[in-house]
């Protein structure tokens, strides 16, 4: 199948979009050497998150390739790689920036063949749930926008090609500060609706991306009783609107403190003491918690919102640098990013690889839901979990259980980009 016909919208409305966005221990890898005898270079763009130094000298040492990582904010990154897919080979983020992606032609489609561990990725990416009786959340779960269909446009029934790789995800909600926001119980009192309780009047940040920190938003308005909403994954124009006339209400009593770009400033407005409740993603949590300010990341009654990472070959990779793109998709299902990526909160498609390069306590601990046997560190060597202490929302299957929604793109999505800078300027 051939890129050029997997598309239905413009390119130029959907670049449109991503401009008003921008608004807003592994081995078995062989060396992959040129006829010049020099290393191929792959440019990765994505976010902190995964975008981290110690994974790129690993993964530089182990394939023999040259990495140079461009991490940035969530919107920053989208409209770079829909702008300019000459700019990148690999694009790294979240399943909710694939619609985008797809449809503005910047990313190409994965053979899945050439993924040596496919079989062993779990349920939840190719089907939208862990467990059958499970429910599948609201909005664009990831198995929703996994396979190339025969029109060229994507869903969920199985195929030889693939939009993205799945590999990290997570269950996100807000962290607080428990010396400054009494400790709820997990699934009991722990509430979205913390978010827009007057009580934190001036002390409350939101991710600023329309279509992650939006439903953060809206999970609060709906928890305090502000409105409701049909579909909470696809809010008709109507909702929209409505949700944002009452955000900027609040907006102007004062309510927000801001509206963080990046892991590392959503950490920093915590440890400064300037926020005490906010939309956070779990490496900000370790982040806060390494500087020996207390961080708990609630587990919300009214379920998380979650996302899939996606890792995208970028439409103008070909020869031997999407040879090289493959052996660093391959690498990051090997076991040891997985391990490592899990000492800050997050998930690996296939965790079973993982696990024997992880202490005994700290798979019990991150994907078990029982509580540390010992400290354990966080990916740069801080403590970040005290002895006896159990991970907030338990194991990996009760969270996977609890989602709400996921991180998703509406067909409302220009109304949405639209008030969403109304109510970031205002």
């Amino acid at each position: 199948m051939t890129v050029k016909k997997a598309f239905r919208l413009k390119r130029r409305s959907v670049l449109k979009k991503a401009g008003t966005i921008l608004t807003a221990g592994c081995a078995g890898f062989p060396a992959i050497i040129s006829a010049r005898d020099v290393k191929p270079t792959v440019r990765v763009l994505g976010t902190h998150v995964t975008l981290q130094e110690p994974l790129r000298q690993r993964a530089e040492q182990e394939l023999g390739i040259n990495l140079v990582y461009s991490p940035g904010g969530s919107a920053q990154v989208l409209f770079k790689a829909s702008m300019d897919p000459s700019g990148f080979d690999l694009y790294e983020q979240w399943s909710n920036s694939m619609r985008v992606l797809w449809q503005s032609r910047a990313i190409q489609s994965i053979d899945p063949s050439r993924i040596e561990n496919w079989a062993e990725i779990n349920p939840l990416s190719k089907t939208g749930r862990l467990s059958p009786t499970d429910t599948i959340g609201a909005g664009d779960a990831p198995h929703l926008l996994l396979y190339v269909q025969a029109d060229g446009t994507l869903g969920s029934q199985s195929t030889g090609e693939v939009s993205y790789l799945p590999y990290v995800h997570n269950a996100d909600s807000l962290g607080y500060n428990p010396q400054r926001v009494t400790e709820g119980e997990p699934y009991e009192t722990e509430s979205w609706g913390w978010l827009l309780d007057p009580k934190h009047r001036g002390r409350v940040a939101i991710v600023n991306a329309p279509s992650i920190g939006l439903f953060d938003l809206a999970l609060a308005a709906r928890a305090r009783g502000l409105m409701e909403f049909s579909d909470i994954g696809n809010m008709t124009q109507e909702e929209v609107n409505q949700l944002f006339d009452i955000l900027m209400r609040f907006k102007a009593d004062g309510h927000f403190r801001g509206f963080w770009n990046s892991v590392p400033h959503s950490a920093k407005l915590m440890s400064r003491g300037e926020v005490d409740v906010q939309s956070m993603f779990s490496p900000g949590v370790s982040m806060v918690r390494a500087t020996g300010t207390p961080c708990i990341y609630a587990a919300p009654k009214e379920g998380y919102r979650a996302w899939q990472g996606v890792m995208c070959l970028s439409r103008e990779t070909r020869g031997e640098q999407e040879d090289a793109a493959y052996h660093y998709m391959n690498w990051w299902l090997s076991g040891w990013p997985g391990a490592f990526i899990s000492r800050q909160g997050y998930y690996i498609s296939n965790p079973d690889r993982s696990r024997n390069l992880m202490s005994a306590g700290e798979w019990d601990y991150w994907y078990e839901g029982q509580a540390a046997s010992t400290e354990l560190t966080g990916p740069a060597g801080q403590i970040t979990v005290q002895a006896g202490e159990k991970r907030r929302g338990g194991s990996y299957s009760r969270r996977f259980s609890n989602i709400a929604v996921w991180n998703t793109v509406m067909p409302t999505f220009d109304l949405t980009v639209q008030r969403w800078n109304e109510l970031v300027i205002a």
